[in-house]
Formats: C-alpha cells, structure tokens, sequence
C-alpha cells in the first residue's frame, strides 16, 4: 500500500481537487446586515433618554430637534443628554460643555411635578453659559 507523496511534499491522494484560497463572506454579510437593522430600530429608542412626563400646553408644543437636551426627571436629577449630574456638577460643567460642543440650542425637559424653582435654576445656569436659544419642551395638550 502506497501513499504517495505528492509534489508539494503532502500526503495526498491523485483524486483530491486543488485547494483555493477564496473566503466565505456570505456568513460575514448577513451578520453585518442583521447588525445593521438591530442598530436602525434601537437608535431612535435611545434618542428618548430620560423618563420624563411633560407638562401639557394649549399652544403648539416645541420639539427637541437638535441640539443639547437637558432634562430634571422628578426627583431632581439633571441629565445632559442621556447623563445624569447633580446640580452642583451642571453649574460647574456646564458652561464648558456649551464651549466644547456648540450646540445651536439647548431644550430643557423638566417634569411636571418638578418644583418651578428647579426648573429655573437649571434654566439660569443654562442662561449662564451664554446659550441664548433655550427651548422649554412640552406635550400638546388634547383638545375636546
């Protein structure tokens, strides 16, 4: 019984066919188009950020766009964005931020239970910081 060596020094047999050296990517491309769609329906629902019930107003109701979002859920917590700082860390930070970024505006988000007078510290500090375009963010209001 004979194995013969073949010519690139292997043990192979006369019948095998040659090796290629192509990769498989259609495995490769179905996972990236499955990561694709996960990313496309959880982005939006990222965008959300803070649970926040928004007073109702008569009037058309402004809507965070673009820009900074700052939130006070209600039990007081300020979030830039989707992070949460105490107040003292918003005075001292925010400013630098504003300077960082350059937002073309920033919304404010306060819950309705929140106490008016938190809602317009976080407003002042907001003023503070030389952003002249603030947008106070609310729900329309059903009508009959």
């Amino acid at each position: 019984m004979s194995w013969g060596i073949g010519r690139g020094g292997g043990l192979r047999g006369h019948g095998e066919l040659p090796l290629t050296a192509d990769i498989n990517v259609t495995s490769l491309v179905d996972v990236a188009f499955v990561l694709l769609i996960i990313f496309m329906i959880t982005a939006p629902i990222m965008q959300g950020g803070v649970e926040v019930q928004l007073p109702r107003a008569d009037a058309r109701p402004i809507e965070a766009r673009q820009g900074m979002v700052v939130s006070v859920d209600r039990e007081g917590r300020i979030y830039i964005d989707a992070t949460v700082v105490s107040y003292a860390d918003f005075r001292l930070t925010f400013s630098a931020l504003v300077r960082a970024r350059r937002p073309k505006s920033v919304y404010l988000r306060a819950d309705r239970q929140v106490a008016y007078g938190e809602v317009v510290r976080v407003l002042a500090t907001i003023r503070a910081s030389g952003v002249t375009d603030v947008g106070l963010v609310a729900e329309e209001e059903a009508r009959p």
